[in-house]
């Protein structure tokens, strides 16, 4: 499977984004009434200019206590991002993702982002096709 049907299999919320003069705290309240782990930090909703995660948010307060909170997502944001495209395959993307210890992947085609997949997605795509591989096996013992 590769990511551009992983995209399609996902429900179409869109990629939520805030924009790097964005308070920590506006962030943290989007990715709890969105019940999301992840917020892709954009000017215009479809560049990217780095990703804020739970965890960053988390580490900076174990650091620093709650004043982060008050903070441009700029300052805490992950800036250096490893992308993935929509013809990369799952296990590709599962393999990058494992290395760098991260569970959310932005998705970029000839520039633009596209979309944005998270290892739970990836994980139930690759769950869905070897349930499909495993049906098709029995298929051809059982002589079907």
């Amino acid at each position: 499977m590769i990511v551009s049907q992983i995209l399609k299999s996902k429900a179409d919320i869109g990629v939520i984004s805030v924009k790097a003069d964005a308070s920590v705290s506006e962030a943290v309240g989007i990715l709890s009434e969105k019940r999301i782990g992840t917020v892709v930090v954009s000017e215009d909703g479809a560049s990217l200019d780095g990703i804020l995660s739970e965890r960053d948010i988390v580490r900076e307060m174990g650091k620093r206590g709650v004043a982060c909170l008050a903070e441009p997502v700029s300052a805490i944001m992950t800036a250096k991002l490893v992308t993935c495209s929509p013809e990369d395959t799952a296990d590709k993307v599962l393999e990058m993702m494992t290395i760098g210890r991260f569970r959310h992947l932005p998705v970029m085609d000839n520039g633009a982002m596209v979309g944005l997949i998270s290892i739970g997605d990836v994980v139930k795509a690759r769950l869905s096709e070897l349930s499909m591989e495993k049906d098709a096996l029995q298929g051809m013992i059982m002589g079907h």
